[in-house]
């Protein structure tokens, strides 16, 4: 078993979303922000805009996590999911 261990509270944890079948996408994301502490941020990467995903966040997580594009582009998406403390 492995375990997610915090190194600091403004921590930076990649997520490729790339990677992950698709039908188990939205499980794995929802899962690894679940796992986040205050001030921490996940960094997603698609090929995609994610924006029912994002629809679900918002409604899921209210203003509890931050969505920040930090690169917006066909074929290369990059968001930061900032854990509110």
């Amino acid at each position: 078993m492995t375990t997610h261990i915090h190194l600091s509270p403004d921590a930076l944890y990649p997520f490729d979303a790339r990677g992950i079948a698709k039908r188990f996408r939205h499980a794995a994301i929802f899962g690894a922000l679940d796992a986040l502490n205050g001030g921490e941020t996940m960094r997603f990467v698609n090929d995609h805009d994610p924006l029912p995903l994002l629809d679900q966040l918002r409604q899921r997580y209210g203003a509890t996590v931050d969505i920040r594009y930090k690169q917006r582009e066909p074929g290369q998406i990059v968001i930061d999911f900032v854990k509110m403390a």
